[in-house]
């Protein structure tokens, strides 16, 4: 009977509304056929549901395509790209790499890291990812691991036993249970007086206990809690052949000093001090030593001790589908000294946009070295060209270090802001501004930037913004579609007509064929421009026809196949000429014409072609 009471109970609850479904993926409401992750999905890690966060909401499709290379990531903040989120993130930095070194192949880069979780969130939804055929899972995390949801240092602790915390999480799962908790919450609320101040920083409050000592009981806690979930999670995954690759951790040991320190000879501010006299002398090898113990003394647990990198490295040799990704090695070899500073981070343990791009290329590096990605040498984006190229607006970066200045301003680091200057703001520093107080959405700021820069002809800022919003909103044509039209317009006709071909496959419309066949046929690609073109002259939603030129091009394909042949053959090359000249294909014309008379220069034909050619160059548009 009290069984069936119970059941009776939660059977009301849901019947009612109440609760919520803690799936990690529930339907797009935007998007037919897709996956999209559970808004409610982190609540049932955390006490105060009122802390619970979101991640990204990127949509994939339920049926995995063939060809497509399917990507989770799994992590915290730094995984998220904190603060400044969005195309600052390692995973999107990866995914601009990919699609433009593997243009003709598909990639989905689903990223389901959330501030202010650890190792039992990611445990929790990575186990979950083997329903949904990822061909990698990478992971980042460890920092939180004592203060993060579930942590043994947290306001949301559990208790230090993984299988009894993971029990608990499971029954949250039902209604009667998050009622229970709901009701437990207030009530301990009402009774302390004290309810959760939104108003807060998420560091102060998801830290209870402030003092964890090197070696004590509960540091041990923390040690044993994140190898209980790694293990277990590459264990489920690798058990299902699927890679997983995991990075060391980083975080600032030079520039940030400790947060609290023990009174006494050893306390990690006396080795911070000793660190930065070895330092100043030139005693590298014993100011990275110090540092590093400076950094493992720290009472205040906000970035990971050693002890987890080791568990990450065990991980590797452990299990086979498992690689170590040694970030930590990468981010030394590009610091001064080989010491971690300011120079790649922000604050205590957050990348600045060089070392997100430093994440990224790690990350990279291991999925070529396990052949999961075999690149085609000279169309591969380097590394330079990847920083040169990247989309991140001057937005995005002003808006990262406003939120640094007021993470800074908070405990634990309590650093006064910075005057404001006396100055005019500029229209990037307001719509930053607005981003920073939720204002303004990201969307409308890009929007209002990309408006911005067009009405003042910054033509590369456009291209800029334009190319963010297709990496925020990869399944909307219309951003594909007016990237490429912009690309076009800068004269870069081969980057438009990969955008425009990714706007035509996910919308087919006369517009984007359009720009399409007349792009590609000024690139003298009339066998590719031809299927766009007959698409245009069957949804033809103009005035004129298309089908003379439709016909010309079916020629054009079949003339160029003979030409092919037998390059030598003037009277080919003048034809393919006088073809692109009929329809003002100034460039095509120049090309053939070029040829014709490096053959025989004295050609009459080819030089009243070229007199035409000149003749159109000319003409008033």
């Amino acid at each position: 009977m009290p069984l069936l009471l119970l059941a009776l109970v939660e059977v009301l609850l849901r019947a009612f509304g109440y609760g919520h479904d803690y799936r990690l993926f529930v339907d797009d409401p935007e998007r037919k056929g897709y996956w999209i992750v559970n808004q409610h999905a982190s609540e049932r890690y955390f006490t105060e549901t009122d802390n619970a966060t979101v991640g990204n909401f990127e949509p994939f499709l339920k049926k995995k395509p063939d060809g497509t290379f399917r990507i989770f990531v799994l992590g915290e903040s730094t995984t998220i790209g904190y603060p400044y989120f969005h195309n600052g993130s390692f995973h999107r930095w990866l995914q601009y790499r990919l699609m433009h070194t593997f243009p003709n192949r598909n990639f989905e880069v689903i990223n389901l890291s959330m501030t202010a979780v650890n190792s039992y969130t990611v445990f929790g939804f990575g186990k979950q990812l083997v329903d949904y055929e990822p061909d990698a899972v990478l992971i980042y995390t460890g920092h939180n691991e004592y203060y993060g949801a579930m942590g043994v240092g947290s306001t949301s602790s559990l208790g230090s036993q993984p299988g009894l915390v993971r029990l608990v999480l499971k029954l949250r799962e039902f209604r009667l249970v998050q009622w229970l908790n709901r009701t437990w919450s207030r009530i301990r609320q009402t009774a302390s007086g004290q309810k959760v101040d939104l108003r807060e920083g998420m560091m102060k409050r998801m830290a209870a206990d402030q003092q964890i000592p090197l070696g004590s009981e509960k540091y041990q806690n923390g040690i044993e809690q994140f190898r209980t979930n790694l293990t277990d999670l590459c264990q489920a995954l690798s058990g299902q052949h699927i890679p997983v690759f995991i990075s060391t951790l980083v975080s600032n040991e030079k520039d940030l000093k400790p947060f609290i320190s023990a009174p006494g000879t050893a306390s990690a501010e006396q080795q911070f001090q000793l660190a930065k006299q070895a330092y100043q002398k030139g005693n590298i090898r014993e100011a990275r030593q110090k540092f590093v113990q400076a950094k493992e003394l720290d009472l205040l647990r906000f970035r990971a001790p050693e002890a987890l990198n080791q568990v990450i490295r065990e991980l590797g040799n452990r299990f086979s589908n498992v690689t170590v990704v040694d970030s930590r090695a990468v981010f030394e070899t590009h610091s001064p000294n080989g010491i971690l500073g300011n120079e790649t981070l922000l604050e205590h343990v957050h990348p600045n946009l060089y070392g997100y791009a430093l994440l990224s290329d790690a990350f990279y590096e291991a999925l070529k070295k396990k052949k999961r990605l075999v690149a085609d040498g000279p169309n591969e984006m380097s590394f330079d060209q990847l920083r040169q190229q990247m989309p991140i607006t001057p937005v995005d970066s002003l808006k990262g270090a406003y939120e640094v200045m007021i993470l800074k301003e908070s405990w634990p680091f309590n650093e006064p802001m910075p005057p404001e200057e006396n100055r005019p703001k500029t229209v990037e520093e307001k719509l930053a501004g607005g981003l920073v107080v939720k204002q303004i959405a990201w969307r409308d700021a890009m929007r209002e930037l990309l408006a911005h820069y067009l009405k003042t002809q910054n033509q590369r800022g456009a291209l800029q913004v334009s190319e963010a919003l297709v990496l925020e909103y990869p399944y909307d044509p219309a951003y594909y579609g007016q990237t490429g039209k912009l690309y076009f317009s800068a004269n870069q006709p081969e980057r438009a007509v990969w955008y425009l071909k990714k706007a035509f496959q996910l919308e087919e419309t006369f517009a984007t064929a359009q720009s399409l066949f007349i792009t590609l046929l000024k690139l003298d690609r009339p066998d590719e421009a031809l299927p766009y073109l007959r698409y245009a002259a069957a949804h033809n939603e103009t005035a004129f026809s298309l089908n003379e030129l439709q016909a010309f091009v079916e020629q054009l394909v079949t003339t160029k196949k003979q030409y092919l042949t037998d390059t030598t053959n003037v009277a080919l090359s003048n034809q393919l000429a006088a073809g692109y000249l009929k329809f003002a294909n100034a460039t095509g014309a120049a090309k053939y014409v070029a040829k014709s008379l490096r053959i025989d220069p004295r050609n009459a034909a080819a030089l009243q072609l070229q007199a035409q050619l000149q003749t159109l160059k000319t003409a008033p548009h």
